[in-house]
């Protein structure tokens, strides 16, 4: 059993990099989209500061309607989208684009939560002192929820690591493309484990980076 894990080490390494690739690709760009969603979502909510219930309706209807479909379904609607933008429908590149689309409005969500547990005495008082609507956005509310963002951040990165192992179902490569392949269609549950095991590290490590970091920006 040993032995056989041994001699898997170059494709384990290669895949716990491909996972690592996605991860951090998905995060990114998830969180570049997610970001200004989020901040849409409250800004343009009923006592926002630009209420506009047809942008928010929509919005949050878009918003919804991605995080109903189950992430399996979401891998396979989004092959030609994948094939269109890396020029592929297989590989940790296309899964990484059906990453992006599936954790953006969950992100979204993350940080809609967050910037609505600012206290509106806050906001209030900013507004009192004559801050502008953008002000109030980047010099307020923004800052005031950083600690929770971050905590939101952190629960979508350790979600990603997950939907990055369903995605070598489909040929997405990664450490789930390694325990389907060899673990599961090669009958070769050491390798198997030994995919869990690196993926509860990348797990712990991402989790305990995101509760340091939040600690660390929370001035309360």
């Amino acid at each position: 059993m040993f032995d056989n894990v041994m001699s898997k080490l170059p494709q384990l390494w290669q895949a716990t990099l491909e996972t690592a690739y996605m991860t951090g690709f998905s995060l990114l760009f998830s969180t570049l989209l997610g970001l200004p969603l989020g901040i849409l979502l409250v800004v343009t909510d009923k006592g926002g500061l630009f209420p506009n219930r047809w942008i928010n309706s929509i919005l949050g209807a878009v918003v919804n309607i991605f995080r109903s479909i189950p992430f399996m379904i979401l891998l396979i609607l989004l092959i030609p989208v994948s094939r269109l933008v890396v020029g592929s429908a297989i590989g940790w590149k296309a899964a990484t684009v059906s990453l992006v689309i599936a954790a953006a409005p969950f992100v979204a969500r993350l940080i809609e939560t967050a910037l609505r547990e600012v206290d509106r005495g806050v906001i209030e008082a900013a507004q009192a002192m004559g801050a502008t609507s953008w002000q109030i956005i980047f010099k307020v509310l923004l800052p005031e929820s950083l600690p929770a963002i971050i905590s939101g951040i952190t629960v979508a990165a350790v979600t990603i690591v997950g939907y990055t192992a369903m995605a070598g179902a489909i040929g997405g490569g990664g450490l789930g493309h390694m325990a389907i392949r060899y673990g599961y269609q090669g009958f070769q549950p050491d390798i198997t484990a030994v995919v869990t095991v690196i993926l509860v590290i990348m797990v712990q490590l991402l989790q305990s980076a995101g509760d340091w970091l939040a600690r660390r920006v929370d001035k309360r």
